[in-house]
């Protein structure tokens, strides 16, 4: 059983992770890289170099028994650790057991019907989030989770995370697999086995593709539905290329143009499934 997970960020109450009011909790660390990744410092965890405790302009970071120890209470959310991390990463972040966690979640009830769990890549602490979605449903709460989907759900070993969770938010970052590698630097072969295997048992809430000017937008929108159309109760969400947080290097991407966004929406509405328009 893993004890503890690397935490970046806890929102509270957030209606964008998901249906209603929900308590949004961001896990350190991914298993893709993707070129338009906003929260690019969630993908490596740290390694403690030390590089960034000297940069700190309000001594926010102290090295301590070899480890770079981060005072929030202190942090002016300059993120000056973040630009001069040699490695991507980050040090803002906390190691949570499963019991200080739910303290947290406990917090914002009665104000949240649930939790979303996010990234970086949150089913890389598969054992950890069953144990977590096993303790928030006793206090009546729903756990939903934000995946890119390259761990295969249907494996034995995900079978008690499957189980324990409400429903999965699925990236369809591609259809076209040279894409999908370039994007990430992954295939896209066990996504699109999760996307089929979560709809057919029920645990599919939503899809979501980033839609970038020149990529395969058709292709990825087309096959996708028609491969969920069996399952008309799914969400997909379209989600326009914004730069936010995006690195220096893939500052060049844009977003398609509104015509060839109403173009998709038609196809994702054609095969039966809701779209929205984000």
């Amino acid at each position: 059983m893993c004890k503890t997970a690397t935490i970046n960020k806890i929102i509270p109450m957030s209606l964008v992770d998901g249906p209603g009011n929900r308590t949004a909790i961001f896990f350190q660390g991914c298993n893709f890289n993707c070129s338009y990744c906003h929260n690019p410092e969630t993908i490596k965890k740290c390694i403690n170099c030390g590089v960034c405790v000297s940069h700190c302009p309000v001594g926010a970071l102290k090295m301590i028994d070899g480890k770079a120890i981060w005072d929030e209470n202190k942090c002016i959310d300059c993120d000056t650790c973040i630009k001069v991390c040699p490695h991507g990463s980050t040090p803002k972040t906390h190691e949570y057991t499963v019991d200080d966690l739910m303290e947290k979640i406990e917090e914002n009830i009665p104000f949240i019907e649930g939790i979303t769990t996010s990234g970086g890549e949150c089913t890389l602490n598969f054992e950890f989030l069953e144990e977590l979605f096993t303790k928030v449903k006793s206090l009546g709460l729903t756990s939903l989770v934000d995946t890119n989907g390259f761990i295969s759900l249907k494996s034995p070993i995900m079978d008690g995370l499957v189980k324990a969770a409400d429903g999965f938010m699925l990236d369809i970052k591609s259809m076209n697999e040279d894409e999908h590698i370039k994007l990430t630097g992954r295939s896209n072969k066990t996504v699109i086995e999760n996307a089929v295997y979560l709809a057919s048992i029920g645990k599919l809430q939503e899809i979501r593709t980033v839609l970038i000017e020149g990529h395969k937008n058709r292709e990825t929108v087309e096959n996708i539905t028609k491969l969920l159309k069996p399952y008309p109760n799914l969400t997909y969400k379209l989600i326009s290329y914004r730069p936010f947080g995006v690195r220096e290097e893939f500052l060049e991407l844009k977003s398609i143009g509104q015509k060839e966004k109403e173009e998709l929406k038609e196809i994702v509405i054609a095969n039966g499934i809701k779209v929205i328009d984000c």
